[in-house]
């Protein structure tokens, strides 16, 4: 079942460890088949060596286990959540990557300092406010995704594919879930540019008409960076 986009969220969740966002066994990427509104996620505490597109587990959008033999990452409620509220993406990573965690962790969103975090988010990426105590104690990882929505507001989720849940870490999205994991390699290399900045003492937001030159050279119907398709 999906043998394709098993492929798709196996390879992506390998890219993780590729470039260095995780150890063990954590973090997650999925993918979702629009047309049957089937999911596809990193099984849960299989170690990244042992991934492969057979283990990959299979849910429907209200987290029954539909294909696969493993019990599908516990994240997975999380990630239903933001398949149902942004109907545009088609993949979603979560990781703990050092410095993106670093901000969730001190309860800050990642400004928009420079062109770098421009070309790939349109302005702050914002950090969740704090879970109350009954969102943690109940339905924990559902909770989880309606603070990340709720932070997004009515903002488009493809313009900011990313948040910080407070004390948590990052998420990511976009149309495919290699696209996702890649916009979590991306969101870590910004952070890190960001802490470095702010080390040496810069706190300037890039001007706004910078950010918006960058940020729609890369995307949006104007697009032209890259060479166009045949």
């Amino acid at each position: 079942m999906l043998q394709a986009l098993r492929k798709q969220v196996c390879h992506a969740n390998l890219l993780l460890v590729k470039y260095g966002l995780v150890i063990f066994t954590w973090g997650n990427v999925s993918g979702i088949d629009r047309e049957s509104g089937l999911v596809v996620i990193k099984p849960s505490g299989v170690p990244y060596e042992q991934l492969c597109p057979e283990n990959m587990v299979v849910v429907d959008l209200d987290g029954r286990v539909v294909d696969g033999d493993c019990r599908p990452s516990t994240d997975t409620k999380t990630h239903l959540e933001l398949y149902k509220a942004f109907p545009g993406i088609g993949g979603v990573t979560h990781t703990h990557s050092t410095f993106a965690t670093a901000f969730a962790q001190a309860a800050r969103g990642i400004p928009a300092y420079g062109t770098t975090h421009a070309d790939y988010f349109y302005g702050e990426i914002p950090c969740t406010r704090a879970m109350t105590d009954a969102e943690i104690a109940g339905d924990y990882e559902t909770a989880t995704g309606k603070v990340i929505v709720e932070t997004v507001g009515g903002a488009d989720p493809l313009e900011i594919p990313a948040a910080l849940l407070r004390s948590h870490g990052p998420f990511t999205w976009a149309e495919t879930p290699t696209r996702a994991a890649e916009l979590a390699v991306t969101l870590e290399e910004v952070a890190r540019i960001a802490a470095l900045t702010e080390q040496l003492g810069g706190r300037a937001s890039i001007d706004s008409a910078l950010l918006e030159r960058h940020f729609y050279r890369k995307h949006g119907s104007g697009a032209y960076y890259g060479q166009s398709t045949p």
